[in-house]
């Protein structure tokens, strides 16, 4: 079962509303971030603190399309940080939150998000990046920026040379997963 806030427990009201084009977002190094309440110097001086730093209530940390994190008001999620990650699903028409919370958040490789991040906690307020503590993700730089480059949320893509490589090579990733966890449950 998946953990949720009620409406009358949350200052932020997320809703699919909430998530649009990764691109409208601001970079910070090879991930977007904003702010739910506006507080973006907060988030951006958190998300550059080249020592650590605990972002700000409202902050959006995005690396792919599919998959987000919020901060959340203290004391929401404490095992976390009061982190809540989402799994999007996305298109043209915009975002539909496909799940929510920490337990059952996974990413498109079957990885939960929170265990991931967990090793990220203290220092890096759960963020992942490379020399965080983090089990890397099986997808590299050039995957990630080109599933940003090809948001459908934004519109017309913005691919670069090698893009289409890239999403070819993920794509092929996901569907071997995909096979092998079948292959799996079969014995």
């Amino acid at each position: 079962m998946a953990f949720s806030i009620s409406a009358e427990q949350s200052v932020l009201n997320i809703s699919e509303k909430s998530f649009s084009c990764i691109r409208d977002m601001t970079p910070a190094r090879h991930f977007y971030v904003d702010n739910l309440l506006g507080n973006m110097e907060g988030t951006l001086a958190a998300a550059n603190a080249p020592e650590g730093a605990i972002y700000p209530t409202g902050s959006v940390v995005q690396l792919v399309p599919t998959e987000v994190m919020v901060k959340r008001e203290a004391g929401t999620f404490p095992a976390t940080g009061d982190w809540e990650f989402f799994e999007l699903a996305v298109d043209e028409q915009g975002s539909t939150i496909a799940k929510r919370g920490f337990v059952d958040v996974n990413n498109r490789f079957g990885g939960n998000c929170f265990t991931c991040h967990l090793p990220a906690r203290d220092k890096w307020d759960f963020i992942c990046e490379s020399g965080h503590g983090c089990e890397p993700i099986p997808i590299d730089h050039s995957m990630t920026g080109a599933l940003q480059r090809s948001d459908p949320r934004c519109g017309e893509s913005e691919l670069e040379s090698g893009d289409t490589v890239a999403l070819l090579k993920l794509n092929a990733m996901v569907t071997m997963g995909v096979v092998i966890k079948w292959v799996e449950d079969l014995f």
